[in-house]
Parts: structure tokens; sequence; C-alpha cells
């Protein structure tokens, strides 16, 4: 068999080659000129330009030459200061664009020679010949409005069966082309198997829809396979990739990560036909959404899927940023079409996308926690249930199982004594005893009981996370961490002398762990180290504050060795540390060597350092004129109550 070009796609060879060669080739008078094409600006222009141009004559202000920007009509046409335009429209030869590109002279041509950048005889012909068709300026066809086409008419009416058809029927009709021959029902039904579940028909499948004659046979096996749960799985696979979903954190541990809650999400929502608006909405901001359900939280782990570094010694902001990259780019790729990354580091020299739009949109993105959630489910809620009720159970029979005084020898043993009276009275020993006993116990602790005044900063500044002050005067630590934190907190003054503090470290549902930290990689989830506190008077009047000297330091929990007193030692490797004790109230007290004077602000420094990150997430600070104070495991409001009169309380 002879091949051969077919006539329109000779045409369009020899068109392309006298456009980019500037040849015209004539062969005897009956020859016909074939038509030149012109360039397209967004196709074959302004490749050109971006790639030889935009450098300095591009949307970039800070490296822009000349006020000359070759990415907007108005300024290449407009009159330079010299009174030319680089862009005369229809008039290649009055543009100065034309004529530095083609000049000779070193200190004229552009681009400069110092560049080693050339432009190629063909771009400059397709610059001329752009020029001379009107130097029209089209915006990408991503960015235009798509219109419905004319239906095109065919020559074989009956062989399209809709719309889309039609256009193909239109296009191979153009090429000379017949539509392939329909597929057999075995061919067809592996086919619609293949494409809308990923799998191949069963035998018995097959079997089933050969021998199913109705006219609509077809019709029903596509709707039976769209309402497969495969049909979610293999389309859900296209998303997931784009989402960039995985079931390990990436990086050198590449450890398991619990994520597939989300992978189901995506699953379901498309077997159940979520409209597309829902479908970007709950991924985007499922959490915002007025009452928003577990689906919709869950529904946010796409924004979850970057990768974890978990390599020892990393810098956690480091990792942030690397992440929030991660996030915009593939925020922008799945939702906007668009590749920004080229404008991370410049504005962008093809897409409209300037470098300030970048980290707009990273600053959008990056003003979130990454806390981590437990879903509920119902198995989960009914254990909960079960063990709250096995609780409530044990503390309502402890009263039955205090122990007995000690009995007395029995004067009368009279065997006709009633064992009911017998039980009445063991019962009402036991209540006796456990009253003794917690009237003993509300002496001792009352006795001990110290008076906190709760104050609530005047002034915070951190190195990184946010600090918040609550209505209850404790304070909220969020966002970037670093392996040296500081706090710097000023405690108003008091109207009576200070002589103690104490910080109660506090656990919140939004810190890793439940808190009372914000440590969640390399060390314990929810853990902190407080390596170094120090107290001052807080300068005034340009006078320096005076430090206040820490003779006792004393906690409620502690880590082994890592106690509160070694968070006064001077030593930055030693500190304090609740951790095998996460998720729950501590508190640490420190007695001053000497009072603060009444009306004196206090500034305290509260320093974290260790090799990962690990402030304090959630705490609160307390002062009292009380004198050799200790922590003793109650909190705030028990404390409160004890050392309150006991007609008070």
């Amino acid at each position: 068999m002879k091949h051969s070009i077919c006539p329109s796609a000779a045409g369009l060879l020899l068109v392309a080659w006298t456009c980019l060669s500037g040849v015209m080739v004539l062969s005897g008078a009956a020859a016909e000129t074939p038509p030149i094409l012109t360039p397209h600006f967004v196709r074959d222009v302004r490749p050109i330009l971006s790639n030889r141009c935009f450098k300095c004559h591009g949307p970039d202000e800070e490296h822009r030459e000349a006020g000359l920007r070759f990415d907007q009509r108005e300024s290449a046409t407009s009159a330079l200061d010299s009174g030319l335009r680089a862009i005369v429209p229809a008039h290649p030869d009055d543009s100065q664009l034309i004529a530095r590109i083609t000049s000779t002279d070193p200190d004229l041509v552009m681009p400069p020679p110092s560049t080693m950048t050339t432009l190629s005889v063909e771009e400059k012909n397709t610059l001329a010949a752009w020029i001379a068709a009107g130097a029209e300026y089209q915006p990408h066809w991503a960015f235009v409005k798509p219109l419905r086409p004319a239906i095109p008419t065919v020559q074989r009416a009956d062989w399209p069966k809709n719309e889309i058809d039609q256009f193909i029927l239109a296009r191979l009709e153009k090429e000379n082309l017949a539509p392939s021959p329909a597929a057999d029902k075995p061919a067809l039904c592996r086919r619609v198997h293949l494409d809308l579940i990923g799998l191949p028909p069963t035998p018995a499948q097959l079997d089933a829809f050969l021998a199913d004659t109705a006219v609509d046979a077809y019709e029903k096996l596509v709707d039976a396979l769209l309402a497969s749960p495969r049909y979610g799985e293999r389309w859900a696979r296209r998303w997931l990739d784009l989402a960039r979903y995985a079931d390990t954190n990436g990086y050198e541990k590449d450890r398991e990560r619990t994520i597939w809650m989300y992978r189901d999400w995506v699953i379901r929502a498309i077997n159940d036909g979520m409209p597309l608006d829902q479908f970007t909405t709950r991924q985007l901001a499922g959490d915002l959404l007025p009452n928003a359900t577990t689906d919709d939280i869950i529904a946010t782990g796409f924004h979850r899927n970057t990768m974890i570094n978990e390599e020892g010694g990393i810098d956690p902001l480091e990792f942030r940023y690397l992440a929030m990259v991660d996030r915009v780019g593939t925020t922008a790729t799945a939702w906007l079409g668009l590749t920004v990354g080229c404008a991370q580091c410049h504005t962008h020299k093809f897409d409209p996308i300037m470098h300030s739009d970048y980290f707009s949109f990273m600053a959008l993105l990056n003003n979130i926690d990454e806390p981590e959630w437990i879903i509920p489910s119902v198995e989960r809620s009914k254990q909960i249930a079960e063990t709250r009720e096995k609780i409530e159970h044990l503390w309502q029979s402890m009263p039955d199982k205090w122990p007995l005084p000690v009995p007395q020898p029995a004067l009368d043993t009279d065997s006709t004594a009633d064992p009911t009276a017998a039980a009445i009275s063991a019962t009402a020993q036991r209540s006796v005893a456990v009253a003794a006993r917690f009237d003993e116990w509300n002496r001792q602790e009352s006795s001990r009981a110290v008076h906190w005044q709760i104050v609530s900063p005047t002034a915070m500044v951190s190195n990184a996370p946010h600090l918040v002050c609550r209505t209850d005067g404790s304070i909220l630590a969020s966002g970037d961490t670093t392996k040296s934190d500081v706090y710097t907190l000023t405690l108003p003054p008091s109207d009576q002398p200070m002589r103690a503090l104490r910080l109660e470290v506090l656990p919140d549902e939004s810190l890793p762990g439940g808190g009372p930290g914000l440590c969640w990689y390399e060390g314990e989830k929810g853990d902190f180290f407080l390596s170094e506190l120090e107290v001052s008077t807080a300068a005034s009047g340009g006078a320096a504050g005076q430090r206040v000297a820490i003779v006792k330091a004393t906690e409620s929990f502690a880590q082994e060795n890592n106690r509160a007193a070694a968070a006064v030692d001077g030593n930055m490797s030693s500190g304090w540390s609740t951790n095998g004790a996460m998720g729950r109230a501590h508190a640490a007290t420190f007695q001053f060597a000497e009072p603060v004077a009444p009306g004196t602000p206090l500034s305290i420094t509260m320093r974290f350092e260790r090799y990962f990150a690990c402030s304090l997430g959630c705490f609160r600070w307390s002062v009292s004129e009380a004198t050799d104070v200790e922590a003793r495991g109650h909190t705030a409001d028990e404390e409160a109550i004890l050392a309150a009169p006991v007609a008070a309380r």
C-alpha cells in the first residue's frame, strides 16, 4: 500500500514551513499561494515574549526596565519616553520591538548580548507576522468563558445518537474517515466494566448481559455499574492522586498515618453523586460550615495530605513552610487548574499570578492549626458510656467498701439479735467513719490551703506561638513553634505583697494529645519542657527591672527528675515536664526569697528548649502573699474552696 499525506496535512506543512522560513515557493504560474496563518498571541507569541522578554519587560515590577511591559497591550503599544512605540499594530517596520531584535548593534540589540539569549529567525518572523496582523492580544483560553458551539451538520444523519456524536462524526467526515463498526456485546460489556469500575466482568455478569435481549440492556448495565460501590472506588483514585493521598507520612521514616477516613469520604461522595459545589466547599472549609457534621470535618482531610517530616533534628518552621508550599500548589492545581509554583519565587511569567498573590494565598491556608481529631463513632460512644457507667457504679459503691472500725468485745451475746439491725449498724458505722475521715482531711487541707489570686497578663510577647488570654485567665498558645521558644509576660501589680507564684498547666482539646504542651512530633504529644523560669520586677520609667530570687519550687506531678526546681536552676538542659500524665491539669509553685512590694508589676520569662518543639499550650498564673507554699494537686477551684471559711463554702 502506498502512503501519502492528505492534501490538508500537506497544506499545513507548507504553510508552517513558509511562515517560519519567510520563503515563498511557487511552481509555475498556476500555483496558488497557500494562506499564511496569523500567529496566535497565546499559542505562538506569548511563549517567545515570556522566555525572552518578560524578565525585563514583564509583570515583575522590581526587574522591569524602561517602564515597558509586553504582557499588556496598552503598555506595549504606548509611546515611550523617546516618543517611539515598541509595538505599532499593523506596522512592524515602525515597531521598536522589531528594530531591536533585528539590530546588529550590540548596544541596541535585544535581548542584550550580556543575557546570552538570542531569538531564532523563526521567532523573529513570528513576532513580525503577528505585529503585521494587528498585534492582537488574546487571554489564555483557560480564562475565556466557554461558549456553546453550534451543532455541526453531518452527512450520515442516522449515525449520531446525541449531540456529542455529531461533533465526532463531523470531524471524521472532514478527515474522510468512517466511524468504527459497533462493538459486539462481549466487547461492549468488558469495555464499560473497565471504564466505570476498573474491573472486568465476571463470567456470570457477562452471561447475564448476553442473555438480556431487551432494547435497553446496555442502559441497564450502565446504571448497575454506576450504582456499584466499585464505581466510587475507581474514580476516587483519580481525585486522591490529585489530592496526593497516601497512607504513610513520607520522608525517611515514612511511618503509617491514619487518614483512610478521608479516602472513604471521597469514595462515598462520588458514589452518592455529591454536587461539585458541595464537594468543593466541604474539602476546603467543611469545618467552618454551620453545624458541621463528622463527615464535613473528615472532608477537610484534603488539606492534611502533606508529607510529615519526623526526622530527628528538623526545623519545625522549615517543615511547616514546605507543607504550606505543597498545600498551596495542590489546592491551586486541584481547584484552579493552575500551576502556581512559579509565583513562589517571582511573579508568574506566563499565567496572571503575581508574586504577592501566591503568598496571600499561602497566608490564607497557613492561618490554621493542625489538631488531631478523634472521629466519633457508635462503637466508641458505646464504650465511653459503658466506662462512665462503671466508674459511677464504683464511685457509688465506695462507701460500702470503707473498712469498718475495729469491733469492740461484745458484752451481750444474745443469739436472738436481729441480723437486719446488725447490717444497719454496719452501714451506719461506715457512714460515721467516712464522715470522720473527711472531716480530718478537710481540717488538714484547709489549714494548708493558700489563697491564690488568678492574674491575667497585661502584655504577652512570644518569638513564634500566638498567645491569647481567655476570660478565665488561662493563656492558650497556637500556631508555629520552634525548638527554642520564649514567652515574656507582664503581670499586673497586686495591692498585697507578692511572695509566691503558681503556674497551672491545663489540658485543652485543641492541643496535641489534649495538652498541656504543644509538642506533637519527636517528643510525646501534649508534652512540654519548661527549661527556665525567670521572674523580675517590670522595668518602668527607664529603670531596669530587678531579678526576683526563687528559693523553693514544688510541683503536683513531674516526670522523674524533671521537677519544677530544675526550671529555676540556671541550666537550660534541665527543666519541668509532666510527661506521662498528659491531658490532665498540674501545677507548680515558686516561692520568692523576698516579697515583692505592692503596686509592682512582674515580668515573667518562660523558656522552652529541647531537641524538639516543647512549648506550653495552655497555662495560667496566680500570685499569693502566703509563705511556704506547695503544689498539692488541687485545681484552682478546689484550692479556693479549701481556703475559704467553712461557712462561706
